[in-house]
């Protein structure tokens, strides 16, 4: 497998991490790591609460149930993990997600690339010319930006997925970096005072503003095996709860959360923004330097993140698989 060279960061952070674990059976993806022969993975910490990566596995090689148990508790430690220089193709895209669940629909919305149904692709060059972007600055581009703002994915729907995975394929020489925030460190980072009003509030997300004339366009949409031609509000709590760890995490983002219910207009609006500041606080961010042929897997149940798209007319194309979840409590 071909790595890039380890700054002098990572090699101070660099672990090797054995989980003790029994095997997984890939079709209960709610089973998590805990007794039988231990799995070594060669984790490297990219930030204090959230990011790592893993080097020494070689997902064009079948994975044995323990390695995958050690992964998907990676997953669950570190939120967010990247296992470089892999260069999937979709068929192997597909089936690394299939051992940690059953895979969506690309998206609720945009049809999947040819042959593979599940494979959601953005090519950013073809994004910016179908939205007029690069030719008419002035053209309304709200659905072209879902992408470069903070967001978790697919919040408008009643199951959002449990987890996304990212396969890097075209990347510009400089920028194209993407961000993640640690939604449960911003919970816990909370007052007392705050967190007991957040915990007990309910907030509405809703695609159509992003992605209601692509709905039109294409006829109709689906997820969870039903089809749709028009996109409803759905309401889920600001405050979630892990359905593996039990933790508890800040679940609104400013790419679909429309409101919090029940409160005014003014009051819902002073409170999402407080949150979604305090949300993007440096120290519960770790940002990722991609290069082509890296895989990111990140947990949409306690993470947002945001594309930047900081590198002008260059070309930028990845694809994303997602693994079904289930309604947040």
């Amino acid at each position: 497998m071909n790595l890039r060279p380890l700054t002098t960061k990572q090699l101070m952070s660099t672990d090797i991490v054995t989980f003790p674990v029994r095997p997984l059976d890939s079709k209960d993806p709610t089973m998590t790591a805990t007794t039988a022969a231990p799995v070594t993975l060669d984790i490297a910490p990219l930030s204090g609460s959230i990011g790592a990566e893993i080097r020494n596995v070689d997902l064009h090689q079948p994975l044995d149930p323990a390695t995958v148990a050690a992964i998907r508790q990676a997953l669950l430690d570190y939120k967010v993990i990247f296992l470089p220089g892999q260069h999937l193709s979709p068929a192997e895209h597909k089936e690394f997600a299939l051992y940690f669940g059953e895979i969506t629909n690309a998206h609720p919305v945009v049809p999947g690339i040819e042959e593979h149904r599940e494979v959601f692709e953005i090519d950013y060059t073809k994004a910016r010319e179908l939205y007029g972007v690069a030719k008419a600055p002035k053209v309304d581009r709200t659905e072209y930006e879902t992408s470069d703002k903070w967001h978790t994915d697919v919040t408008f729907v009643e199951t959002p997925p449990l987890g996304s995975i990212l396969n890097a394929l075209v990347i510009p020489e400089a920028g194209g970096d993407t961000l993640w925030a640690d939604t449960n460190a911003a919970y816990e980072g909370l007052s007392q005072p705050i967190k007991d009003l957040v915990d007990g509030l309910t907030a509405i997300h809703d695609g159509t503003r992003q992605f209601g004339r692509l709905l039109q366009a294409v006829g109709k949409g689906e997820w969870d095996g039903k089809e749709f031609t028009e996109l409803t509000p759905v309401e889920h709590p600001v405050v979630r709860t892990h359905p593996e760890t039990g933790r508890r995490s800040l679940f609104v983002n400013p790419g679909f959360t429309l409101k919090i219910k029940g409160l005014t207009g003014k009051e819902s609006d002073a409170l999402l923004q407080f949150l979604y500041a305090h949300m993007a606080t440096p120290e519960y961010i770790v940002r990722y330097r991609w290069e082509a042929g890296d895989l990111g897997f990140w947990d949409n149940r306690t993470t947002m993140h945001y594309a930047i798209t900081d590198y002008g007319d260059a070309h930028r194309v990845i694809q994303r698989v997602t693994i079904k979840g289930d309604k947040p409590f």
